[in-house]
Parts: C-alpha cells; sequence; structure tokens
C-alpha cells in the first residue's frame, strides 16, 4: 500500500480517505465538471482533420488530414493576423503585467485600514463590469463630437477637431490594454496581496533593526516573498500570448481598425463560425491551442533553470 508521507510513521491512502472524506467528497463535483466540460468534448478535436457534416456527424465524416491547416496558413491574411495576435498579447503582457504587482504593493504601505479598504473595494470594481458595457463606456466616452475625453483636449488647446479614437488603427492597442488595465489591475492584486500578508513579520523587524526603511523593506523582503507568485503566474500569463479575448477585441472591431484588430479569435469566429465552417474553425482553434502548449512549456523551463521555480 502507498504511503502518504504526513507524519513521522505515514498514513495509508485508505486512511487518509476514512479521515478527510468530506475533503475528498469536495473534490467529487470540480473534477466532475472537468471531465464532463473539458476532457469529453476534446473527443471533437478530430472534426479539425475532417470534411465535417452535421448529418455523419463527428465520427462518420470524411477524414482529409491536413487539409484545413494548410487552408489557414495558405490564407491571404494568416500572417497579418497571427502577428497582429501576438503583437497585442505580448504588449498586454509586458505593459499589464507589473500594474497589479505594483498596486499590491503601494497598498500594502497604506497604514489606515479603512483608506486601505476604500482603495481596494473601488478598484476591484470595474473587474465586474461587463466587457460590453466597458467598450460602450469606451466609446461614449471618446466621440468625437459629444464625447468627454475631446472635450477636455479641445479645452486644453491640444485639438481642434474630435479624434474618433475607436476608428483609428493607431489607437486599438492603446484602448484594448489600458481598458484592460483599469478592469483587471484591483482583482488581479488579490493574489498578490494574500502573498504579501503570508510573509513572516519578522523579516520586516530584522530589517528594520538594520537600518531598512518601508521602501527597503518593500524591495528586500516584499519582492522576494512574493517572488515565486509573479513567477508562476507570468508563465500562466505566457500560455494565452496567442489566446487574445474574443469579446473586447470584435466589439472594439470596426471596418477601419480591421487591419490591427483582426485577431485568431475573431477570424476563427467570423470564418469558421458564422460561416458554419465548424471543422475549420477547430483546426484554427486547435493551432492556436498548441501553440500556447509550446510557449508554456518553454518559459516554464526557463524559469525552473533560472529562479528554481515552475508549475511542474
Amino acid at each position: 500500500m502507498k504511503r502518504i508521507n504526513g507524519g513521522s510513521a505515514g498514513i495509508t491512502w485508505k486512511k487518509s480517505i476514512k479521515k478527510y472524506w468530506a475533503l475528498y467528497l469536495l473534490l467529487v463535483l470540480p473534477i466532475t465538471s472537468v471531465i464532463i466540460f473539458s476532457y469529453i468534448p476534446m473527443t471533437g478535436l478530430q472534426i479539425a482533420f475532417k470534411d465535417f457534416s452535421l448529418k455523419d456527424g463527428i465520427w462518420g465524416s470524411e477524414w482529409i488530414g491536413f487539409y484545413h491547416f494548410k487552408r489557414f496558413f495558405s490564407g491571404q491574411k494568416v500572417w497579418t493576423i497571427i502577428r497582429n495576435t501576438v503583437v497585442l498579447s505580448v504588449e498586454s503582457l509586458v505593459i499589464s503585467f507589473p500594474f497589479p504587482i505594483i498596486f499590491a504593493l503601494v497598498l500594502n504601505e497604506v497604514r489606515n485600514r479603512r483608506l486601505k479598504s476604500t482603495i481596494q473595494t473601488i478598484a476591484f470594481i470595474p473587474h465586474f463590469i461587463s466587457t460590453v458595457v466597458i467598450v460602450g463606456m469606451m466609446s461614449a466616452f471618446l466621440r468625437p463630437d459629444t464625447g468627454l475625453i475631446n472635450i477636455l483636449l479641445k479645452k486644453a488647446g491640444i485639438i481642434e477637431e474630435g479624434i474618433y479614437f475607436m476608428r483609428l488603427p493607431e489607437y486599438f492597442r492603446a484602448l484594448y490594454i489600458g481598458s484592460g488595465i483599469w478592469a483587471d489591475m484591483g482583482w488581479s492584486s488579490i493574489i498578490y496581496i494574500s502573498a504579501i500578508s503570508s510573509i513572516d513579520p519578522q523579516l520586516y523587524e530584522a530589517c528594520e533593526i538594520d537600518g531598512g526603511g518601508r521602501f527597503k523593506q518593500m524591495l528586500h523582503v516584499t519582492l522576494p516573498g512574493i517572488a515565486p507568485t509573479i513567477i508562476t503566474l507570468l508563465i500562466l500569463k505566457c500560455g494565452h500570448i496567442m489566446g487574445v479575448g474574443f469579446e473586447k477585441s470584435y466589439l472594439m472591431q470596426n471596418s477601419t481598425n480591421l487591419p490591427v484588430s483582426e485577431v485568431i479569435s475573431t477570424y476563427v469566429y467570423s470564418i469558421g463560425i458564422s460561416s458554419r465552417q465548424f471543422d475549420f474553425a477547430t483546426a484554427v482553434g486547435l493551432f492556436n491551442s498548441v501553440v500556447n502548449l509550446i510557449i508554456i512549456l518553454i518559459v516554464n523551463k526557463i524559469a525552473k533553470r533560472f529562479s528554481e521555480v515552475s508549475l511542474w
């Protein structure tokens, strides 16, 4: 019988299940959910290699191999779409990733509990606003005639005529990333705040005795203390490099900013789902997932080599 090293003598799996049966029971529902909604649907990936027909079904459709993949890579816009996806995702990662960390560090320095709680609540609220509402707010604030931003810029003498920010390609990425920071910064900082709260207070006392002020305490105690959390979340984020969110990209997309706003997820929707080419859409989605898997494996290997922190 395999043993768990939980004590000096260890306990068997059978005794562990008997003792902690309630905890194991709690695992049944999430594990069942993952199997039903994540693993079983993976059998449908085979239509990426078939000429899928609703009449013949998944198993009865004709096998055509890599035809859909060849069709995707031979498309006129494929490399533009891949470039847009990678550039938008990498820029979003590089620019937005530090903000929750900085916010958590700054919030940790606020000593007034009521003020700290107020700031935290205000920062969390945008996360619960629908993406549709956020894009709608952006459209309203950035209107060339009645938008608040254009009105302020005109009064400041910076511009003479209103700018339709939502239609110009050069503003798309800035608006996408900026709105993402505003919406997710507070919520994403929760895990860093939790990591900071778990740091041993004696380390701060030792640093203070050695003459370290609050900034040095943050630099030499807080940051090293949350470094494993930062690296772990960075690895997970890198696993979504090719997975730019569909909702906001699609809602912000229009005919004039299409050269920079067309990403893989919106392309799959417009070409695959809207045209009912489910096999083609599955092939593109599978390619996207495989690239994400390769990236997360590489980043995890690099992180493990240089920091000894990794997912596995």
